[in-house]
């Protein structure tokens, strides 16, 4: 899969969240974590049982003005909102890092406006963040992914992926 991705939460409320979303974060092959208004100390991500914090980097902002990312990665807020973008009809940008609200409310505004785009989870009511940054998590690697194309039927064979073709070189330089 080309590109990379981040994943973080705004003042997350229940201890473990964290912890779950790193070890999944860690699993799906996430380039970095971000916390957003709250600190984060080890009894927090007792549920990272991956060690992620050894492998990834987390990066801790005190506010919404403080996040710094990466040249060309996108804010993509996780939220349950009006206007958002269905998960599954989204186009997940090659540079992105997505950011979660908490269980027992949402994204702030601040971060909202900071956002290039919204996706909702297509659910009748809230996740918690580990779920919800598991669903995002396996949808980007589900589209941005090379798998074989699924089978029409549930007894039906995967279609094998066509053999990669290695053609002329390709200058991105201008002469």
């Amino acid at each position: 899969m080309r590109g990379f991705f981040g994943i973080g939460v705004e003042s997350g409320d229940k201890s473990g969240n964290l912890g779950n979303l790193m070890r999944t974060a860690h699993g799906f092959g996430a380039s970095f974590l971000f916390t957003v208004g709250r600190d984060y100390n080890k009894d927090d991500t007792f549920s990272d049982t991956s060690r992620t914090d050894r492998e990834v980097p987390l990066y801790r902002f005190d506010s919404v003005e403080a996040i710094m990312l990466p040249a060309r990665c996108v804010l993509v807020g996780v939220e349950l909102t009006e206007d958002a973008i269905d998960l599954p009809s989204f186009a997940h940008p090659r540079q992105a890092a997505y950011v979660l609200g908490r269980e027992r409310g949402s994204l702030t505004p601040e971060i909202l406006a900071r956002c290039a785009h919204v996706v909702r989870i297509p659910t009748s009511f809230c996740l918690n963040q580990a779920t919800a940054g598991a669903v995002v998590m396996y949808d980007r690697v589900r589209t941005l992914g090379r798998w074989p194309v699924r089978p029409v039927t549930p007894r039906g064979e995967p279609i094998p992926m066509l053999e990669h073709r290695y053609g002329e070189p390709i200058s991105r330089l201008k002469s």
